[in-house]
């Protein structure tokens, strides 16, 4: 797990941020209160963790806080800047966007804003994608669609990390930030990432959708297929949202169809005592039960999931019409929906404050990094440090606990 991770071998872990050079520019930011490089949010929050890591290594584990600085490396008379949008639809992309161009324009006067079209392949000169010149009149109010008006692409023809590393290469002066944008949460070093509340309250009410039809037949099912490759936090967020579910399958866990304990034994004995069921799966849950099926990937090179969905739907059907059980069953895949639906409030301030704190490390000479959120403050992450590896729901943790409290499908699941 991460946070044993750290503390084990704090060493193993750079939390520094590349920095394209002294700030000597004072910065034209108004009425703000400045923060300095020095000031660092602390990765362990409990005392104890903190005493052990300061036996074992003589550097402590932190991040560096975000925020305006009172000097910056960036000239904003001739700065320009470049906003791209690229992987699959999250709420609050737009809210991301017209949060960078109102910092951008207000805050440090920058009147020439690119926005890069149909994602990196914007920055590609072969597909002839011109960029939009944004200002404020024209962002003015997209945070209220769900979408990108930048439009977006998957493809290898690059990565924030790997741009980031070539224009070093080049020594030239630009700065590369990140904005956390991943539905999943699954983002390491980072707390929350955008999209994720706005899912979990979109999914909440289809959820009730599903259990108002498995309610309203002898034997009703109902799967709910939600987002999550690798990680199931949407499938558990959504869960505890609205705990008319009761089994939650995520790919952080592995579990069986047949034999005790398998989820046709524990289906049944639900139906038997409530004569209806609702299932939410992760997407990425269940892809043991594939043998032999060939891996595929999608253009951005990730793996591309068997739809676990499709399988239980019909794995379930075929297995209560032998026990001679009355049975219907709906599946609701609404992923598209959930995607492209506009952020809620909580995700609309998360979009816009993490777009602030963006500028701010851009304009102060920052790159190669992302803005997080950690402990309640936003911090500077580097892009190497948060893509290392997925951020996974922790089985011991508070949010799987209340997952296994609300279904009480303990019996299904390895280890629980």
């Amino acid at each position: 797990m991460l946070y044993e991770d750290v503390l084990k071998s704090p060493d193993n872990f750079d939390f520094r941020i590349p920095s394209l050079g002294e700030c000597r520019i004072p910065s034209p930011v108004k009425n703000r209160h400045f923060v300095g490089d020095d000031e660092e949010i602390i990765f362990a929050s409990q005392v104890k963790n903190i005493r052990s890591l300061l036996k074992k290594s003589a550097v402590l584990p932190a991040f560096q806080k975000a925020g305006p600085r009172s000097t910056i490396f960036h000239d904003p008379a001739a700065s320009r800047a470049g906003i791209v949008t690229c992987g699959g639809l999250c709420p609050g992309l737009n809210n991301v966007i017209k949060g960078l161009v109102s910092v951008l324009f207000y805050e440090y006067g920058i009147r020439h804003i690119s926005g890069f079209r149909y994602g990196y392949q914007g920055l590609v000169k072969k597909y002839g994608h011109a960029p939009l010149e944004l200002s404020p009149a024209l962002v003015d109010d997209i945070h209220k669609r769900g979408g990108t008006i930048l439009s977006s692409s998957r493809g290898n023809q690059a990565g924030a990390n790997a741009i980031a590393d070539e224009i070093a290469a080049r020594n030239a002066k630009i700065s590369v930030i990140g904005v956390p944008k991943t539905i999943d949460n699954d983002l390491r070093f980072v707390e929350k990432t955008f999209g994720y509340e706005t899912a979990v309250s979109t999914a909440s009410e289809i959820i009730t959708s599903a259990h108002n039809e498995a309610e309203g037949a002898d034997s009703g099912v109902a799967i709910v297929k939600l987002m999550g490759r690798d990680s199931g936090f949407i499938a558990a967020g959504a869960t505890l949202a609205n705990s008319v579910v009761d089994f939650c399958l995520v790919p952080e866990t592995g579990f069986s169809l047949d034999g005790e304990g398998g989820l046709f034994d524990a289906l049944e004995k639900r139906l038997a005592q409530e004569r209806h069921a609702v299932i939410v799966v992760a997407e990425g849950a269940g892809q043991e039960l594939f043998k032999g099926v060939p891996e595929q990937r999608d253009a951005s090179g990730n793996v591309l999931k068997n739809d676990i969905g499709v399988f239980l739907k019909d794995a379930i059907e075929k297995r209560l019409k032998k026990a001679g059980r009355p049975v219907s069953i709906k599946y609701l895949d609404p992923s598209y929906h959930i995607r492209s639906v506009a952020a809620n409030s909580s995700d609309a301030i998360l979009c816009y404050l993490l777009a602030e704190h963006a500028v701010h490390a851009a304009l102060a000479g920052k790159t190669g990094m992302v803005i997080g959120h950690w402990n309640n403050f936003f911090t500077h992450v580097p892009i190497a440090l948060a893509t290392a590896a997925r951020n996974k729901i922790d089985l011991d943790g508070a949010l799987w606990k209340g997952v296994l409290c609300a279904t009480q499908q303990d019996p299904l699941l390895k280890g629980s």
